[in-house]
């Protein structure tokens, strides 16, 4: 009988606390259902590098593809669907919308940082450290390297994306490598002004000084090239002096060859 009681005891234990939580979570529903969206707090990451997305912006994308959201219920808000219509901005990488019970929606945004700017001819368009392009904005220009030239992407100037190609996708993750090895230097990133693609994928790179232009080849053996410049820079100028060269062959393994 002792035992009998003590399982009667637990389950009525355990039913009361159920009950308990379910009326603390109706409870806290009601509460819920009865505050409303006073205000929308937008919070844009890295704003003071990149301002390809702004408040206005958001808030403007927001009241377009979902509706007004302040004076409606707290339960009524869909922070998926805001989340998805912030997203599909070109400049957005990833938004996280939450709220709190002051009432407030809050939209946390992270911005893509473009590592390189594609140009051909009229058209053009970003790629961040991922590969991932997407359009020119009107409203702001990164300051990054600009490729032009034959540029093998076969997208219009709206495209957001990875490539759909994959030898388009592997080409990308090269180009992008060579500008992070120029940005990890330092120095290469503030030398080099302008690098222009050939018709047959040769790469042309052209420094801020100078008259040379250095025949890099396709965009592969990357930090090797690169030291063969620093090498004609440092073995071949103070020899010949500045400008004694116009073209520098750097395609070629264990190779340096200048031209007038």
């Amino acid at each position: 009988m002792k035992r009998m009681a003590r399982y009667i005891s637990a389950a009525l234990f355990a039913g009361l606390t159920v009950a308990l939580l379910f009326a603390a979570y109706t409870s806290e529903a009601v509460k819920r259902s009865r505050v409303t969206c006073t205000g929308i707090e937008v919070v844009i990451a890295d704003s003071l590098r990149n301002s390809f997305v702004t408040r206005a912006d958001v808030l403007d994308c927001l009241k377009k593809e979902y509706g007004e959201c302040t004076g409606r219920a707290l339960d009524s808000i869909d922070l998926v669907k805001i989340e998805k219509a912030v997203d599909a901005r070109s400049a957005v990488r990833k938004s996280e919308a939450y709220l709190t019970k002051d009432g407030i929606l809050h939209i946390d945004v992270t911005q893509r940082k473009p590592m390189v700017r594609f140009q051909k001819k009229e058209e053009g368009f970003y790629a961040d450290e991922e590969g991932f392009l997407f359009p020119l904005q009107s409203t702001y220009t990164a300051h990054v390297p600009v490729i032009d030239g034959a540029i093998p992407l076969h997208v219009d100037s709206g495209y957001k994306g990875r490539p759909e190609d994959e030898k388009e996708r592997e080409w990308t993750d090269r180009i992008t490598g060579l500008v992070r090895y120029m940005n990890s230097s330092g120095i290469w990133a503030r030398d080099i002004v302008q690098i222009t693609v050939l018709p047959g994928g040769d790469l042309i790179l052209i420094p801020r000084d100078g008259k040379e232009k250095f025949l890099f080849g396709q965009p592969v053996k990357i930090e090797e090239k690169f030291r063969k410049m620093e090498k004609y820079y440092t073995g071949i100028v103070p020899e010949k002096g500045r400008d004694f060269y116009s073209t520098v062959n750097l395609k070629y393994d264990r190779q340096i060859i200048c031209r007038n």
